[in-house]
């Protein structure tokens, strides 16, 4: 067994010799007006793709409000927005726990007070956590994937559609699905985001009379602290047919779009940005052309 550990390790070590660290060049969307007048309210947005879509957003003339489990880490991402937008204004954030329900309407009402005379137009459901494999996951683990990811989207999203549609405010809800949708459910987060999937279009569904979109973006393997993967490593990845992770630059792209009036028509749809992977079979035939 040791003869066979020593040869994988020579093979592992000669293959990184050859190896090119594989990078992307995005850049955002052009700051422009795509969303002008707009005011979004972001869920984890203090890091990842929350973050990179509270910068896209801004960057094209929305206020934001971003909310974090963590009092220090969502006043640091506040100051981290404001000084790469260089915007002392329209940026601001809230601690909220997407597992504490109880405590949605109160923290909804302080973002409505930190935005006046604004009123909330888009709701990005983000926030979420992994884990919870069948084979080892506890009870704990199952719920708090299932309570932050699913649960907490849920009810967000009743007092937000419940306040658009008092306020005839023709809005956007934007959930953050993923890819796992696409694949057996055999962990607590796969089974969430097989949830947000159907619940995007049922809400889809519901809202769209009062004039509110509902849509999704199901990102595939995306260089984020959630996959202890960071943009500036190298973003090589072999499983996905693109040959890298995503970056959370493109996932805000396309976020910008959808909630903007560019996306009015795109109703209860789920944008797979997955590099190919979960769209294409892993049969093992030749597809080389």
């Amino acid at each position: 067994m040791n003869f066979f550990l020593r040869v994988i390790r020579k093979l592992k070590s000669i293959i990184a010799k050859f190896h090119r660290p594989l990078y992307a060049s995005v850049s955002y969307l052009t700051p422009g007006n795509y969303l002008e007048n707009r005011t979004a309210f972001i869920t984890g947005g203090t890091s990842g793709i929350g973050y990179a879509i509270a910068k896209a957003f801004a960057a094209n003339g929305a206020t934001i409000v971003i909310s974090g489990r963590n009092e220090e880490r969502v006043n640091s991402s506040c100051e981290r927005l404001k000084n790469e937008l260089k915007d002392n204004h329209g940026i601001f954030g809230i601690v909220m726990d997407n597992t504490k329900t109880e405590t949605f309407a109160s923290c909804f009402s302080q973002v409505l007070e930190m935005v006046k005379p604004n009123k909330i137009d888009i709701l990005v459901n983000n926030a979420g956590v992994i884990g919870g494999h069948i084979s080892n996951s506890t009870e704990e683990e199952y719920d708090l994937c299932l309570d932050t990811n699913l649960k907490g989207t849920f009810f967000l999203s009743q007092i937000v559609a419940k306040y658009m549609k008092t306020n005839n405010i023709h809005g956007n809800i934007l959930n953050i699905a993923s890819s796992s949708s696409l694949r057996p459910a055999a962990s607590a987060y796969t089974i969430s985001k097989w949830g947000i999937r159907g619940f995007t279009i049922g809400l889809a569904k519901v809202l769209i009379p009062y004039h509110i979109v509902v849509n999704g973006v199901a990102p595939g393997p995306t260089a984020t602290p959630l996959l202890n993967r960071d943009a500036l490593d190298d973003l090589s990845c072999s499983t996905n047919p693109l040959g890298r992770y995503a970056v959370p630059e493109e996932i805000a792209n396309m976020a910008t779009i959808l909630v903007s009036n560019l996306g009015r028509t795109i109703v209860g749809d789920i944008v797979y940005m997955t590099g190919g992977e979960g769209i294409f079979d892993n049969s093992g035939m030749d597809y080389s052309f």
